[in-house]
């Protein structure tokens, strides 16, 4: 059950994204597409309480209950930055807008963009490693949350390398196409 709400929440919060834009540069309706693209939020908050229900009423946690934490965790981090480049994209396509700046592929400019999304994979980490910690100690069965545990491992690995990738750039920026 979780799962499928898991995937209802990640098309909810595109659903929302998608219709508020539609409302703002479709139907000129400014108030109503900034209304629906504040509700991205509700979607996560339902996820969550959906997940607790879950292990509250007696569910073992599994790889999909932390997956639950993650995507919440992502979504707060990412969400804004998410939701800009959809604005961004849509307004060029649909309103006439500017051309969506395109992300430096090299150099120092490219190497800070990857500490910045280090660094938010950092806050995402953070917010959904809190989380998964609270549902343990809300759950309180050591026995019934050890998948909670193996994804703050999992996802404390993935950090580690992430960070290791982003921040070779610093060190060994990569080089245009023309000076290789």
């Amino acid at each position: 059950m979780i799962t499928a709400f898991i995937i209802g929440c990640e098309i909810g919060f595109w659903v929302f994204v998608l219709a508020g834009l539609f409302c703002r540069y479709i139907l000129k309706r400014k108030k109503l597409g900034a209304w629906l693209l504040y509700l991205t939020p509700v979607v996560d908050l339902a996820l969550l309480i959906a997940t607790l229900l879950d292990l509250r009423t007696g569910a073992v946690a599994t790889f999909v209950h932390g997956v639950a934490a993650v995507y919440i965790g992502v979504s707060v981090a990412f969400g804004h930055r998410m939701i800009r480049w959809a604005d961004e994209r849509f307004a060029y396509r649909f309103a006439n807008g500017p051309e969506p700046v395109k992300k430096a592929k090299h150099g120092p400019a490219h190497a800070r963009n990857e500490r910045i999304g280090w660094l938010l994979h950092l806050l995402a980490w953070v917010i959904g490693c809190a989380m998964l910690y609270s549902i343990i100690l809300v759950v309180d069965d050591k026995s019934r949350t050890d998948a909670l545990f193996n994804m703050i491992r999992y996802w404390s690995m993935i950090l580690g390398i992430d960070f290791l990738i982003s921040f070779s750039y610093t060190l060994f920026p990569r080089g245009s196409k023309e000076t290789m």
